[in-house]
């Protein structure tokens, strides 16, 4: 009897007519992405594992979205609100979006070990590069909120040629000093970590009013499975190192920038000092009445207008709609112009970012 021989088949795609091996490629993950819509990854990096989810297909020539949200919250507990409200899909559309946890904040994740190291808020920066390799995406535009924005800071500041705008909610660039210390230490003594991780989110207003949210995200952070993993991200932020911004000088954002923060918020000296010290050619001002500590939980609708218009001034969706706020704002523009001048400038000091303007 003859020997049957194995022999292997390698099955090659054939390229469409025009088509480049390039434009193959991104035709394939572009397939795999919208696959996979929501399902979550993960990838190895120097500093651990670390997961995230992505949704949407990616566009041509456009930057993918990437978030990282804040101590004591996941991707969902972060963003949620502000991605699933109506007038956002117009720019989810638009660009595929990657949502970053760090590590140890996803949902189902197990408690690290005793003795476990976690990464510092430079090395959670440091593993960004991994995901947009596995995912092939050239560019982002960032939106982190507080210990996330620092993050998406520091990796933009490293890596300047792969982000195209920042939308910083709430962010701090500066090292804790002395006096922050004692404070901290001091609090410690009396507040559990839930509440103090609690009173970086929300405004002592937000806190004393115990609203329906407050009540939700205490409950979440109480009563979360991975208290002790939330407790080392917490470290990490409070150990971070001074961004040492300056304005004018070679440590800054090179690319647009909008800064976010409410009113009576926790961060709001914070993220004034840093508008001080950023280009302000680059870098727009958004202080949000009405919506606290956590401006994308209480105004997504707001603050989704005013992503809208930073996307713009970028280049980007041109042709967009007018929405409820900038309708609102043009009557009330119009109707500012039959009173006095003083009004008018009243007017024109509305909170909202210079794109507007």
């Amino acid at each position: 009897m003859t020997e049957l021989q194995e022999v292997q088949i390698t099955e090659e795609k054939p390229l469409l007519p025009g088509q480049t091996p390039e434009m193959a490629k991104e035709a394939e993950l572009a397939a795999r992405i919208l696959l996979d819509q929501g399902q979550t990854h993960s990838v190895e990096t120097p500093y651990g594992s670390v997961s995230f989810t992505v949704y949407g297909t990616p566009k041509p020539k456009r930057p993918a979205i990437l978030t990282y949200h804040d101590v004591g919250l996941n991707y969902k507990s972060c963003f949620q609100p502000l991605f699933q409200f109506g007038d956002m899909q117009e720019i989810i559309q638009n660009f595929v979006r990657v949502h970053v946890d760090a590590p140890g904040m996803e949902e189902g994740a197990p408690v690290f070990p005793l003795g476990y190291q976690y990464p510092s808020l430079d090395q959670l920066a440091d593993m960004i590069p991994c995901i947009l390799q596995y995912l092939n995406f050239s560019t982002i535009i960032g939106v982190g909120v507080g210990a996330g924005a620092y993050i998406l800071s520091r990796y933009a500041l490293n890596h300047q040629d792969t982000v195209e705008g920042l939308v910083l909610i709430n962010i701090d660039p500066n090292a804790k000093g002395w006096m922050d210390w004692a404070a901290h230490k001091l609090t410690g003594l009396t507040s559990s970590i839930s509440e103090m991780i609690l009173g970086h989110l929300f405004s002592p207003e937000e806190l004393s009013g115990n609203s329906e949210l407050i009540q939700k995200y205490r409950n979440i952070i109480t009563h979360a499975p991975n208290l002790e993993n939330i407790e080392l991200y917490w470290n990490s932020y409070n150990n971070r190192r001074d961004l040492n911004f300056e304005r004018g000088g070679d440590i800054t954002l090179k690319c647009p920038v909008m800064l976010v923060v409410g009113d009576q918020a926790p961060h709001e000296d914070a993220v004034v000092e840093c508008n001080s010290k950023l280009d302000p050619t680059q870098t727009s001002f958004l202080k949000m009445a009405d919506s606290g500590g956590q401006p994308q939980l209480t105004q997504p609708g707001k603050l989704t207008e005013a992503i809208k218009y930073f996307l713009q001034g970028m280049g980007y969706m041109a042709s967009s709609c007018m929405t409820r706020l900038s309708r609102s704002r043009t009557a009330s523009l119009t109707s500012a112009r039959c009173h006095q001048h003083h009004d008018l400038k009243e007017v024109q000091k509305a909170e909202v970012p210079k794109d507007i303007l």
